[in-house]
């Protein structure tokens, strides 16, 4: 048809040339909206993004955190034997700070990971130290004993004014089930942990203790429980914890809920279930503004993500569900939100070896989720790539401080699991927009997710818990 009416003669505007005429005008004329709007979305972003550092470049120190810090940590030579725990590898490859990083005999140990005369004890006078977070290395409560929350989450709850920090109590030995079976330890609990300042912390006692005699039990030591996090139901005024459940092998892939009438526990086991019909490893629960809770769980043999929302009471899920990062093979999702945008960071899986972290946004909650990149920044390239050697857990946001947020992660110790490290970190959002990957005209646009290194940060001052 365009062919023929192309040669034409248009001594006169028939009904054909104006209706061809018309449609170019249309077509044109959605183009430059879609441009317009286009440019608009930009200039609000810049102007956006631009209020926020107009918001915080009074503070000096946010403006440190930004500053990339950089390690230079050279592999030794070999000296002796090296540990069963060490990466297996290929005759005449070249050792890298994985390979050092996973040996228990390794010279770099101290490196990885901090001897007690450097622990960081909020009870002690330390001068200029004090409020500073130092990853990796020992992190002691009130007690002077070493926090054990690993795996873990942060509540705010502001009926006591009060953090709490929940998290896999990991204080017993390391072993494996069988030959072949992953490095593990007992289940002993859930601990909690409260603080005002979100540096000082007081332990609050197992909230939720494992089951020693019924071996049927969910709870019973010679399983799994990993990656408690809990929210606060306003409807029924119950804590609500979920956690995954698993046994020594990981063929259970369940999750587990609990419950409580105060952030202290103790909490009382409920049940599990594999949520949707499907199996349920590493997780995470999420509360939107609105107070709808959603779960987020690595499924399908960890190769995608899925996500739905939770009952009013929050002891269940619906039949919503949406699969998400499909074929991407990503775990440990920490979920968190800014200026209406959902954000996500998440790992790979390569069990207690630590890879590269990736962030993903959405407009909606439930999807479509898209990838835009690895947030990490400073370091070393092998510190990027291995997401500073940890693994992500959760993400706090800090009212009062837009576009700025903590981000938990687990620096893993395979050999003793109880002498895993936290790894808390600034992560700001804001810079320039990441290109899009499957929209046209640029849409949508994200603010970019950085985590930068620090061997050394503080919460800014005017930032009060």
């Amino acid at each position: 048809m365009r062919a023929r009416s192309k040669h034409r003669k248009s001594t006169t505007w028939g009904c054909n040339a104006w209706s061809r005429v018309s449609m170019s005008t249309v077509v044109w004329s959605l183009i430059g909206c879609l441009l317009m709007l286009h440019l608009y979305s930009i200039v609000r972003q810049r102007d956006t993004i631009g209020g926020i550092r107009l918001h915080t470049s009074h503070h000096i120190l946010l403006r440190e955190l930004e500053a990339v810090e950089e390690e230079d940590i050279q592999i030794p030579p070999p000296k002796g034997k090296r540990s069963p725990h060490a990466a297996k590898r290929r005759p005449k490859r070249k050792t890298t700070l994985i390979d050092e990083f996973l040996d228990e005999n390794s010279q770099l140990r101290n490196v990885f990971f901090p001897d007690e005369k450097t622990a960081i004890d909020p009870m002690k006078d330390v001068g200029d130290d004090s409020f500073y977070y130092f990853p990796a290395r020992i992190w002691l409560d009130t007690e002077g004993n070493p926090i054990q929350a690993h795996g873990g989450g942060i509540l705010y709850d502001d009926r006591s004014d009060m953090y709490y920090w929940y998290g896999e109590y990991k204080d017993g030995p390391t072993y494996q089930a069988h030959k072949d079976g992953p490095a593990r330890v007992d289940i002993i609990g859930v601990g909690c942990y409260s603080s005002k300042d979100l540096w000082t912390w007081k332990n609050e006692g197992l909230v939720l203790a494992a089951e020693e005699k019924n071996e049927t039990h969910d709870l019973h030591k010679s399983n799994v429980l990993e990656r408690p996090k809990v929210i606060y139901n306003e409807r029924t005024g119950k804590y609500v914890m979920w956690m995954h459940i698993d046994d020594a092998n990981y063929t259970k892939a369940s999750v587990g809920i609990a419950i409580s009438d105060y952030p202290t526990g103790p909490f009382d086991y409920l049940y599990s279930k594999r949520p949707h019909g499907f199996e349920s490893r590493d997780m995470t629960i999420f509360r939107d503004d609105d107070g709808v809770a959603y779960l987020i769980y690595s499924s399908e043999d960890n190769s995608e993500l899925h996500i739905g929302p939770l009952t009013d009471d929050y002891l269940d899920v619906t039949n919503v569900m949406r699969q998400i990062l499909i074929k991407q093979h990503r775990e440990a999702p920490a979920l968190f939100k800014h200026e209406g945008t959902y954000y996500m960071v998440t790992s790979g899986c390569t069990g207690w070896a630590p890879n590269e972290a990736m962030v993903h946004a959405a407009d909606s909650i439930m999807g479509p989720w898209e990838t835009m990149g690895n947030p990490c920044i400073g370091g070393n390239k092998m510190f990027r790539l291995t997401t500073f050697f940890a693994q992500s857990t959760f993400v706090v946001p800090l009212p009062g401080l837009p576009g700025f947020f903590i981000f938990m992660a687990d620096r893993w110790n395979p050999p003793d699991l109880r002498d895993s490290r936290y790894v808390w970190l600034p992560l700001v959002v804001g810079g320039a927009a990441d290109l899009p990957f499957e929209y046209s005209f640029g849409f949508p646009l994200w603010s970019r997710v950085s985590i930068y290194w620090h061997r050394k940060w503080k919460l800014p001052d005017v930032w009060k818990g």
